[in-house]
């Protein structure tokens, strides 16, 4: 099962593989360092929650599913929405959690404008499935 996953992470482009592993998990799991900051873990529970959200898919799928584009769509929606929120209120940050925080919504609002596309065609493909046929 792990050696499908892996392997399906592996098949995906070079730079997806890049932008997974080296930008998109971490800028995610750093939030951890800011709990004590304003909003910090409300912005940590929505950010871990939309990767913590595809174990489950990957297991199921035993693969890197356009499934999994649904909990960054439920998480990282709202997360984006609140660290621009938060970006704009004026609200005392230190430099750090500025420049974390430009930077977390950026990363999260390139990654939901991925997920839109493969969720679309993740339901599409559904759709077409139960109707008999495949995309």
């Amino acid at each position: 099962m792990l050696l499908d996953i892996w392997t399906s992470f592996r098949n995906l482009p070079l730079w997806v593989q890049i932008w997974v592993s080296f930008i998109l998990v971490p800028v995610n799991l750093i939030p951890l360092a800011f709990l004590d900051q304003p909003l910090g873990i409300l912005v940590t529970v929505l950010a871990i929650a939309g990767m913590a959200f595809n174990l489950p898919i990957m297991l199921v799928t035993r693969s890197m599913s356009g499934a999994m584009a649904l909990p960054h769509l439920v998480f990282w929606t709202p997360l984006v929405v609140i660290v621009f929120g938060v970006l704009l209120s004026g609200a005392e940050l230190s430099p750090t959690y500025f420049w974390f925080l430009v930077i977390l919504f950026v990363a999260d609002a390139i990654s939901l404008a991925f997920d839109l596309r493969d969720a679309a065609r993740w339901f599409a493909n559904k759709k077409a499935l139960a109707n008999g046929r495949e995309l």
